[in-house]
């Protein structure tokens, strides 16, 4: 694999906790093929994660791991753009996110707003533990672990990107203050050549002194494309670009992607807690049931019945899956009654299951060649553990843990 730039990278996992369904293609997946082309994607099975919730009976997370993959595989999500790996595969993570606990102040975990929230929804199991408090602290671990700049979130997840923010910016204040900063700095810009350094020097001035903002995105910019200094003197650049010490875990920003507006069956969000998926393997002939069994406008108890589109849990569906022509031809069908429920439903059923169906045959594919699913693991998991590496060894060495005996 190529190396990928830090100031390029993309960080997102799931947890595996059962089969995807058509909330995950739409929802994530769909955004992740699209971001495998433009950036160095990074993404994870989040097992540990899934023990905060499944801790009793884990073993849906090891029969979940490879489908997980495989899932994704099929969906389009291509190991040659993107690294695919396990995060307990990497055990960097469980350490970076033990000492990054040691500077993070409890309150900062118990003001993330999906604490309480989930600790509301999610009746059934008992969440008070300090592994559910603390995997927003995890999830910080595995962004920073990458140095990811961007993290692919929705807005209720916005906060947990920055709380990761906050971290890195305390973790830089403690221990980017190392001896003679400024001095390793000004011979590091004397590296980059005449030009350059004056160009640094200019962006940094504009920067610092006048306030603005295209100052420092062209100094990160002109780093970034220097081939003369190595990524400890990046590191410092960077740091007295901004007026902080050397940043030794970059600040990731949220790269915010639109709401899955993928119904459930039942009309609310599609969700496993709520029983009203349709997974991407799922028998067509369990498709077609599913859609054909679905409540319609109450008003429509006859077949000569006018409908209100608006008020059929399916007509979030055709908002999905039917162009704006056939809408308008159902819509208007529906409120003259000169179409029934059930031809109404075949449209999405003949949709999904176009949808579904080379997903499927790509399953069958990589089903066929677990070990080519599973290599595909292992080196992914490669190299992530040798970016892994080499971020925990620099955190070791700030935090005085680097010494040899």
């Amino acid at each position: 694999m190529n190396t990928i730039s830090q100031n390029n990278r993309v960080l997102s996992g799931m947890r595996p906790t059962g089969l995807l369904h058509l909330g995950h293609y739409h929802g994530v997946l769909k955004n992740w093929i699209e971001l495998q082309h433009s950036y160095g994607c990074f993404f994870f099975v989040a097992d540990w994660h899934a023990l905060t919730t499944h801790y009793e009976d884990p073993s849906i997370i090891a029969e979940s791991t490879r489908d997980m993959v495989i899932d994704w595989l099929a969906a389009g999500v291509n190991p040659g753009n993107a690294t695919l790996f396990v995060q307990s595969r990497i055990p960097e993570h469980a350490e970076l996110h033990t000492l990054l606990s040691m500077i993070t102040p409890l309150g900062w975990l118990e003001r993330v707003p999906s604490f309480k929230d989930q600790q509301d929804k999610i009746k059934d199991r008992d969440l008070a533990t300090y592994g559910f408090l603390g995997y927003p602290l995890l999830q910080s671990a595995d962004i920073l672990m990458y140095k990811a700049a961007f993290v692919p979130v929705g807005e209720d997840q916005v906060a947990h990107v920055e709380l990761t923010r906050e971290v890195a910016r305390r973790f830089n204040h403690f221990y980017g203050r190392e001896p003679d900063f400024e001095a390793k700095a000004m011979a590091a810009i004397k590296k980059m050549g005449r030009k350059n350094a004056k160009l640094y020097e200019d962006a940094r001035k504009r920067y610092q002194e006048q306030g603005d903002s295209q100052g420092l995105s062209i100094g990160r910019a002109l780093l970034e494309s220097q081939q003369n200094i190595s990524l400890s003197d990046r590191d410092r650049l960077l740091g007295y670009l901004d007026g902080q010490g050397r940043i030794i875990l970059p600040e990731p920003q949220s790269l915010l992607t639109v709401s899955s507006k993928m119904p459930g069956i039942d009309g609310q969000k599609m969700s496993k807690s709520y029983n009203n998926v349709i997974a991407l393997r799922e028998d067509p002939d369990s498709v077609a049931k599913k859609i054909r069994t679905m409540p319609t406008d109450p008003a429509r108890i006859r077949r000569t019945d006018p409908g209100e589109p608006d008020k059929c849990p399916v007509w979030e569906f055709h908002q999905v899956y039917t162009s704006e022509d056939t809408k308008k031809m159902l819509a208007e069908g529906c409120r003259t009654a000169g179409i029934g429920c059930i031809d109404c439903k075949q449209y999405v059923v003949d949709a999904i299951l176009e949808e579904l169906k080379p997903i499927q045959q790509r399953v069958e594919e990589y089903l066929k060649d677990l070990s080519g699913v599973d290599s595909i693991i292992n080196e992914g998991c490669e190299y992530a553990r040798d970016v892994a590496q080499d971020t925990i060894e620099e955190v070791r060495k700030v935090m005085g843990l680097s010494g040899r005996w």
